[in-house]
């Protein structure tokens, strides 16, 4: 009699579970139910980073053309950042105020993802006429940046620089032509998607804003891993 009546226990613990179970799955949030990072147009973003030029640009905004030279020696164009996530900055190697604790911070973006071929970094001198390809060089070595194409610092033409900083990544809140007495110095991190398009901005100088950096990276390849599975 007793192993009869084990029976109907048997089988309600087991509806129970399976309940239990499909409620759980349920709640389980899947790739596709994960948050989405949003998309930065020149509108979306605070007034005071974008130059009035483009300030009613609402749509379709994307990072566009430009030519550079990194530590290398190598000429840097859009190309080198073809299906790529990256993350880029505007910094100076002389700098002893902000810079040191921005490239502090950017290490660990390079260290987290340093194995990720889909990840990047580019990071822009403002003072390109202190900073030549060998400076450049010597401070990603000094770094510990044993892989140029995974972090690229670039130097070049003046204004092409700070027409990006101002115009396109919207890193900067100060105007200016790009001229000799012109300077741009900002904290802004930026991260830039696979389609040149603006996902998110952090202060490189907070370890905690830097965390939601890596954080959001995840976030995004996440989102190119849900897509490419639906192909």
């Amino acid at each position: 009699m007793k192993i009869k009546r084990l029976g109907p226990i048997i089988l309600t613990l087991t509806i129970f579970g399976l309940g239990v179970t499909l409620a759980y799955q349920k709640l389980k949030p899947t790739l596709k139910e994960r948050k989405r990072l949003p998309v930065y147009n020149p509108v979306d973003i605070n007034p005071a980073l974008v130059d009035p030029s483009v300030q009613n640009v609402y749509k379709q905004h994307r990072v566009g053309d430009f030519k550079l030279i990194d530590q290398m020696g190598n000429t840097v164009t859009p190309e080198n950042f073809k299906g790529k996530i990256y993350v880029t900055d505007f910094f100076f190697t002389t700098c002893g105020t902000i810079c040191p604790k921005m490239t502090k911070q950017m290490v660990r973006v390079y260290d987290e993802f340093k194995d990720n071929p889909e990840v990047m970094i580019l990071s822009h001198t403002v003072t390109p006429e202190i900073d030549s390809v060998e400076v450049l060089r010597a401070y990603a070595e000094n770094l510990g940046v044993k892989d140029d194409s995974k972090w690229i610092f670039v130097t070049g033409d003046k204004k092409q620089i700070y027409n990006l900083a101002r115009k396109v990544y919207f890193a900067a809140t100060t105007e200016g032509d790009g001229g000799a007495n012109d300077f741009v110095h900002t904290e802004n991190f930026v991260l830039v998607d696979k389609e040149k398009r603006l996902r998110g901005f952090y202060d490189g100088t907070s370890k905690d804003d830097v965390d939601r950096l890596i954080d959001d990276i995840y976030t995004l390849l996440d989102e190119y891993k849900t897509e490419n599975n639906e192909e």
